[in-house]
């Protein structure tokens, strides 16, 4: 299935909140004819526009093809959450590479909020960073290793922005009966997610960066020299970066069996008052609960709640998006029942097996590859672009610490992936219910 057609209408951005109310990028007309550049980034998400500005400021002559909208993918879609470290907790990462390795990785995490928080104070980026993030505890089995938690990352780690919340803390601050404790980080925040990747594409523009809408790859020939070929265009380059994610399709088949697509669903609400925003959260931060299928929700600067989350079980969207994210959203809730929902849309993100991203080299190590964030993509795909201008400039350091990182294939030939994919979603959801 061609995950950037099967649902959603050519050169036009989904129906989200998010794309209610921007301005469209000028100068951003179809790649043309025979072009040469120091570096051709495929992607025009975070990390292919992060790629773009940061080369561009270093004075590369820097081509970006997007084979539709800028901001189109996940990266206009998501949940706007810009979260510290990994997609897994650091207990987890220090079992998996040791202490010294998981720091490194907490590191780049920390790194990449301060890089989103950094940028975002252009007068480029119409977006602003809301700091606060809450992590809710849907089972009161976890408030335990919250408690833990917390107090490992303030003494070993020195992260004094993380403090832990008791089940009458939560609960004043998330107003439901659904949570039972968890933490607090406000270094973390929450962002209009296409805004900023506007704001982004402004910033490589401004810099000098040549941006190209309306300009699917069709292939990539590896060499010293790599060509990269649109239906109307060949673009020679000494360096290409693939900055697709989940939509990367055939153009690399070694990522494509590292990450796979996946779908989520966000709606929004009507603007609502501030008393009932109030009786919902006490404070305008961001909360991702404990499911492993994740409910996710903040508040838009115009009262809107936006809600996250559900499965999906096939590549196509379903009928009824808001039918379906409403439900959970109730569940939480309740007080939002008579809230007229005006949104409702979908979105591709890349995730990997092991929930960590995957940074390679390809041909001759002229090509680059950074995707599969799992959901964490705001922070560490916008810092991926700042690293890899800094590997492409011969400043590899961060790029190694990354792509040493091994990112397990997915079992099975293609044909099967996607099915293996649906009975671990479901073994999972059924573990959140019980």
């Amino acid at each position: 299935m061609d995950l950037l057609s099967a649902n959603d209408k050519a050169g036009a951005y989904p129906p989200s909140f998010y794309a209610s109310n921007i301005t469209a990028i000028a100068d951003t007309a179809p790649a043309q004819g025979d072009l040469s550049c120091d570096v051709c980034v495929i992607g025009g998400g975070y990390t292919g526009l992060s790629t773009a500005l940061h080369l561009a400021e270093r004075g590369y002559n820097v081509h970006l093809l997007e084979a539709q909208r800028i901001g189109f993918g996940a990266s206009g879609r998501n949940g706007g959450q810009v979260g510290q470290g990994q997609r897994i907790d650091q207990d987890e990462l220090e079992k998996m590479f040791g202490d010294d390795r998981a720091r490194e990785l907490w590191n780049t995490g920390m790194q990449a909020v301060e890089c989103v928080r950094d940028l975002s104070k252009s007068d480029l980026v119409h977006a602003e960073f809301h700091p606060g993030i809450a992590h809710a505890d849907h089972r009161a089995r976890y408030v335990q290793h919250s408690r833990a938690y917390v107090e490992k990352m303030r003494t070993k780690y020195a992260y004094e922005h993380i403090s832990f919340l008791d089940k009458e803390e939560m609960q004043a601050l998330v107003q439901s009966q659904s949570y039972h404790g968890g933490s607090l980080d406000t270094r973390s925040g929450h962002i209009d997610p296409l805004q900023f990747a506007l704001g982004l594409a402004r910033m490589a523009q401004n810099a000098g960066a040549k941006l190209h809408e309306r300009s699917r790859v069709t292939s990539i020939e590896h060499g010293s020299s790599v060509l990269v070929k649109t239906e109307a265009a060949r673009i020679s380059a000494k360096y290409v970066v693939l900055a697709c994610n989940g939509y990367i399709g055939d153009l690399n088949a070694d990522v494509t069996r590292r990450v796979m697509p996946i779908n989520n669903y966000i709606i929004a609400t009507e603007p609502l008052s501030d008393a009932v925003r109030a009786s919902v959260l006490a404070k305008n931060i961001a909360v991702a609960d404990s499911r492993f299928v994740v409910n996710y929700f903040r508040f838009s600067d115009d009262n809107r709640m936006l809600f996250g989350g559900t499965e999906s079980y096939s590549y196509k969207f379903p009928n009824d998006i808001a039918a379906q994210v409403r439900k959970p959203m109730l569940g939480i809730f309740p007080q939002l029942k008579n809230a007229k929902i005006d949104y409702a849309w979908g979105g591709t993100l890349g995730i990997t097996m092991n929930r960590l991203p995957h940074f390679a080299r390809y041909g001759s190590g002229n090509v680059l590859s950074m995707s599969g964030f799992s959901g964490q993509g705001v922070a560490l795909g916008t810092l991926s672009g700042q690293i890899a201008a800094e590997a492409i400039a011969g400043q590899a350091e961060r790029f190694d610490i990354m792509s040493q990182i091994q990112t397990p294939k997915f079992p099975g030939i293609r044909l099967m992936r996607q099915p293996l994919l649906i009975l671990a979603m479901l073994w999972f959801s059924m573990r959140d219910k019980l």
